[in-house]
């Protein structure tokens, strides 16, 4: 099937006799036994619901993994998938990462004894005989630096390394990087899969069975798995995610480009501008670009403005949904971030990250214009 059919039909197991066609919520706690010994397949909910079930199998689906693991949030997934490992190890992340995975790794995963490196370049050259795993975002929050997946899949093959990709920003739709030779895909489900600013999720998808096995007993002893109803709107907001990933595509392509245009902006980073850096490996490695936008304005005072003034646009944090929403990383996404390692990621006073709706391209443009010369 095609993913746009997938993302409506990926998962065909039925848990109900009465042939709804949505997914039921199933609230309860815990499930009876047919007897000593015997199962429906669920026992508890937090080792295993149908709801959540069905959005895992769907996910998994879309990914082409094994297995998928749902949670809580996107920084639940993150902070299960740390503890595959033990103290002494070492992990290699890129050094543009979204700020509470930096966090999480620097104030919790090191307190429990792992270290990290992060590199900028040459992923090779970070690692160390204790390194388990090469930890990548592509493309970057905020920075949107492309990461060639397939050359990351090549070294930790050859290092006996896992490699996790945090796949967020493209979704399985426009990036699959378990066909790429990655080993784990993580996502903050909030973003994209769900689509709707209204549900909180993260999830993580292996290629292995073992590594899926693994994952799974984390996720049923430390417990942070995900509820019912946002199983249910995760799984509702993905049977549309191939219309708004392709429209959201489009409308950043045409903001992107007028952006490039204004004299009070002075980068724009958007991976669908030929001249991005990364433009290339993008069309190698993925089947678009995705709708989020980071831009650096003249001044502090101009990125203030834009903050203060947009009326279509909402200043807040998170992104992927059907409202478009602008973002400060400086002071929201990277706060935690000291200061000397955001300015030199570029994460300074004049950045700004905007992730592009639903909305039409002409008000969003206009929104913009009007915000800068309020």
């Amino acid at each position: 099937m095609d993913f746009e059919t997938l993302c409506i039909h990926g998962n065909t197991k039925k848990y109900d006799t009465t042939g709804a066609i949505c997914v039921p919520i199933f609230t309860s706690a815990t499930f009876a036994h047919p007897g000593v010994g015997k199962s429906t397949g669920f026992d508890y909910s937090r080792t295993q619901n149908p709801t959540r079930e069905h959005l895992e199998n769907t996910v998994a689906t879309l990914e082409g993994g094994c297995g998928a693991i749902a949670f809580s949030t996107g920084m639940a997934a993150t902070s299960a998938l740390m503890e595959l490992f033990s103290p002494g190890d070492h992990i290699v992340s890129i050094d543009d990462l979204y700020g509470g995975s930096y966090r999480l790794f620097e104030k919790i995963s090191a307190k429990n004894g792992l270290s990290f490196t992060y590199a900028n370049s040459g992923i090779s050259a970070a690692i160390r005989p204790e390194t388990k795993a090469i930890f990548i975002e592509t493309p970057t929050n905020p920075m949107m630096q492309v990461i060639d997946i397939a050359a990351a899949a090549k070294t930790a093959r050859e290092r006996g390394l896992l490699l996790i990709v945090d796949n967020t920003f493209l979704t399985p739709y426009f990036q699959k990087p378990l066909k790429l030779g990655a080993d784990i895909v993580l996502h903050s489900g909030t973003k994209y899969l769900g689509g709707h600013n209204d549900a909180l999720a993260g999830l993580l998808v292996a290629k292995d069975i073992e590594v899926c096995e693994r994952l799974r007993v984390i996720a049923n002893t430390t417990g942070a798995i995900l509820s019912p109803f946002e199983s249910y709107l995760i799984t509702r907001g993905i049977k549309t995610l191939a219309v708004r990933m392709e429209r959201q595509q489009e409308t950043a392509n045409i903001v992107a480009s007028w952006l490039t245009q204004q004299e009070k902006i002075t980068a724009v980073y958007y991976i669908g501008l030929p001249k991005h850096p990364g433009h290339e490996i993008t069309l190698k490695q993925s089947g678009g670009f995705g709708g989020m936008i980071s831009f650096s304005v003249c001044d502090e005072e101009v990125a203030v403005k834009i903050l203060e003034h947009v009326k279509i646009i909402q200043y807040a944090e998170s992104l992927g949904g059907v409202e478009s929403l602008i973002t400060y990383p400086a002071l929201q996404t990277h706060a935690d971030m000291p200061q000397n390692e955001r300015i030199s990621r570029g994460i300074d006073s004049r950045l700004l990250r905007l992730s592009v709706g639903l909305e039409s391209a002409k008000d969003l443009i206009a929104d913009l214009t009007q915000a800068m010369e309020a």
